[in-house]
């Protein structure tokens, strides 16, 4: 589908969720606004920092102190009651101002659809897209806009107005139990991928966040470790893809984490809130703290956190509540200081349409939404491995072996707050943890029933693998066997490298019974593959959704071209990490500790394994096709202030697919982090025998260090080479160019 086909399938999204009948509750209904001649803050035709002067203005002290405390929005059992008016089973509520016709801020996790919270019995069922690492490996920003506006319409429609989306923070640590959140390892990429989906939930006139603010790398100790980097290293790695997604998109609230970073935490951190994202940044939103992240009153808000969340049920106290009233009370924080907490939450709520546009339950077109997640999954499907053409399935494949991972049922997805419940309820029980980071989920959409559908001549046949030698026995005639497998990953936890319950072995087996093996894998990010030697094939499939039977089974079969490309590097081995042994301990969650991101800086991922002359698994931005792709004619040229790249992409194999032609940049005098930086990227689809030309304009920053000295960024003079080709290790086409010094602002810099 081409870009302006997806244009119109997202406004045909829009629409339709707005021609639904209505069934408003009291917890949604809004007041309509007054005649702006008595509340002239109402007034459309203001900007949002007009309307949210003139609204502080007419505000009382209390009703100050009351936009900026959140609560909880699902019941904790004995723990915590939800309060009465918020949605049941969401992550949180803020009361509106009813006499100046402020809406009550209703609040849903999280980046892949609207979820439920733990403790709710009646779970919400709604669509959900693939995990966020598998929408970053579509390398296709239209494709994450598209799923934004789809996951914001079903968030508005659900009666919410605030979206806890955007994860964005890199994959510094590969076994981080939230990686299937976010956005990969580069801070590029990520950018223009999480930037796009917020982009895409924020056209449905709701809030979204972008989190966790910053340098969130692991879960282990999370409440608690501290995360050790200096700030020329950070500037150019994790805030560098906060930076990069906040110009794109101009998400109305940032969510601050829960851990340290040089010492401070994350929400009571001056440099980061205060320095970089509301002086550097100039950032006119509001930053709300994660669910139990707020640990002060006076500090918390002169650091620059402007709204506390989820505060009565996760923190030790409500901080915005007594202790910031005896703070004003004491001079320890302004009046000013509260007025401005107030007025940056209003601007939001006035910039995103939720005043204008109250939020109201109604229907849902969940067969159009059905479309856009399997689209988001089908381009996210990494090819990787496909020895002697065993993909795409081919007539030819009279008998077929589907093993493990539930593939006769559904799906996998992953846990913690951004657990969306599937449409007609969960294919399996009984496994994971019954309670929060659980249940583990798997969505109903069957890999094996999809797969029959599409090749009604073949024999196709089922194991669950629990038996490994049944299982091998079966597969030993087969003409292919895809051996599904599976690992959980979640909020709250950080998981080895490798695949649970036996399943390497599983693996193993099979392949050792048949060569014609190939492995399906969901997983929220890099495994590691003993078994990769013995196979014909590896498919990464990630958490793909609620659709995603249906669209590993079109990739499988060769119905669309395999197109995604690696987002993270697979590495080969836990040594070639530069911490080998995962820092805390999670038995200790309370013991405070530090962990060195000084150890590789800036250089994450591939950069970090391009410096160290390392040979991954599967290199960063890898991926095959079902086509063949030659790049041609690499042009550089600087011309002022822009450089550009162009090249031509030509199609030289027999069917149709997609390419991601990446480019990447190389100071030849060095001084960089690490050899090689991403530059810039491109999905295109071709015919056979088709070629066309891209253009690219390189971000100037990707070519700068941080200047500290300076307190911006700076392009040193000199030559430059760009690489072209189908990953960070496959760059065969280069051209150099000579780029004058140049010096940049801090500041924002819009697209």
């Amino acid at each position: 589908m081409n870009r302006q086909s997806w244009r119109g399938l997202t406004l045909a999204l829009m629409l339709g969720a707005s021609a639904g009948a209505l069934a408003s509750t009291a917890a949604c209904a809004q007041a309509p606004a007054a005649a702006p001649a008595s509340r002239p803050w109402l007034d459309p035709k203001l900007d949002a920092d007009a309307r949210a002067d003139l609204a502080v203005k007419a505000m009382t002290q209390d009703e100050k102190l009351t936009v900026i405390f959140g609560y909880f929005g699902a019941d904790m059992g004995t723990k915590y009651k939800r309060i009465a008016e918020a949605l049941p089973g969401s992550a949180g509520y803020i009361p509106g101002i009813e006499r100046l016709g402020i809406p009550a801020q209703f609040q849903t996790d999280a980046g892949v659809g609207v979820a439920t919270q733990g403790g709710e019995p009646k779970k919400r069922e709604r669509t959900s897209l693939p995990s966020g690492i598998a929408s970053t490996a579509t390398w296709n920003p239209d494709l994450a806009q598209a799923g934004g506006a789809m996951i914001g319409s079903e968030a508005r429609d659900s009666g919410f107005n605030v979206m806890l989306a955007g994860g964005i923070n890199l994959t510094r640590e590969p076994r981080n139990g939230r990686n299937f959140e976010y956005g990969g390892e580069d801070p590029w990429l990520a950018g223009r991928m999480v930037g796009a989906q917020i982009k895409g939930i924020q056209s449905n006139a709701i809030v979204s966040t972008i989190k966790h603010y910053a340098l969130n790398g692991q879960e282990t100790g999370r409440f608690v470790l501290d995360a050790k980097i200096g700030e020329a290293d950070a500037r150019t790695s994790d805030l560098l893809a906060f930076q990069f997604a906040i110009e794109d998109s101009d998400p109305h609230s940032v969510m601050c984490s829960y851990n340290r970073v040089n010492g401070d935490y994350a929400c009571e951190n001056d440099f980061l809130l205060n320095k970089v994202l509301k002086q550097d940044w100039a950032y006119k939103g509001y930053v709300m703290s994660d669910w139990g992240a707020t640990h002060s009153g006076a500090k918390a808000v002169n650091a620059g956190l402007d709204q506390e969340s989820g505060a009565e049920a996760f923190d030790k106290q409500t901080f915005f509540r007594a202790p910031l009233k005896d703070a004003l009370a004491k001079g320890e924080v302004t009046q000013a200081r509260l007025d401005d907490m107030a007025r940056r939450i209003l601007r939001s709520l006035f910039a995103s349409g939720v005043v204008e546009k109250p939020v109201k339950i109604t229907t849902i077109d969940y067969a159009a939404h059905a479309k856009v997640t399997r689209a988001d999954a089908e381009e996210g499907v990494v090819l990787l491995k496909n020895d002697k053409g065993l993909l795409p399935l081919v007539a030819s494949a009279k008998k077929i072996v589907v093993i493990g991972g539930h593939a006769d049922v559904g799906v996998l997805s992953g846990g913690g707050s951004s657990q969306v419940y599937p449409i007609g309820g969960r294919a399996v029980t009984g496994e994971g943890p019954a309670s929060w980071p659980g249940p583990m989920i798997y969505f109903p959409s069957s890999p094996l029933k999809a797969l029959k559908a599409r090749l009604p001549g073949a024999d196709i046949q089922f194991a669950d693998g629990k038996d490994k030698a049944a299982a091998a026995k079966l597969a030993a005639g087969a003409d292919v066997v895809l051996v599904f497998a599976t690992q959980w990953n979640g909020e709250s936890f950080d998981s080895p490298l490798t695949l649970e319950n036996d399943q390497d072995a599983l693996i193993d087996a099979v392949a050792s019974a048949n060569a014609k093996t190939v492995a399906v894998l969901e997983t929220g990010g890099p495994v590691l593959m003993p078994w990769l030697s013995k196979v014909g094939g590896v498919v990464e499939a990630w958490y793909p959704g609620s659709e995603g039977g249906e669209a590993i089974a079109r990739v499988l079969t060769g119905e669309v071209d395999a197109s995604g490309r690696l987002p993270v590097t697979f590495p080969a081995s836990l040594d070639q990490l530069p911490r080998p042994t995962l820092d805390g301990d999670p038995k200790k969650p309370d013991d405070l500790f530090a962990v060195d991101y000084t150890i590789e800086g800036a250089a994450v991922g591939y950069k970090w394994f391009d410096k160290k002359g390392h040979q991954p698994l599967f290199a960063f931005g890898h991926g095959l096709s079902y086509t063949t792709f030659a790049y041609e004619n690499l042009k550089a040229e600087a011309k002022g202030d822009a450089l550009t790249v162009s090249f031509d992409v030509k199609n030289t194999g027999k069917r149709t697919g997609k390419a991601v032609p990446q480019v990447y940049v190389s100071p030849k005098a060095g001084g960089w982090e690490a050899p090689q930086r991403l530059a810039g990227f491109k999905k295109v689809e071709l015919a056979p025998g088709a070629s066309t030309k891209v253009t690219l304009t390189v971000d100037p920053r990707l070519l700068a260090t941080w200047n500290e000295k300076a307190h911006g960024w700076s392009v040193a003079a000199g030559d430059y080479t760009l690489s072209l080709g189908a990953s960070s290790r496959d760059t065969a086409a280069k051209a150099d160019v000579a780029v004058a010094a140049r010096s940049l602002p801090v500041g924002l810099m819009k697209p």
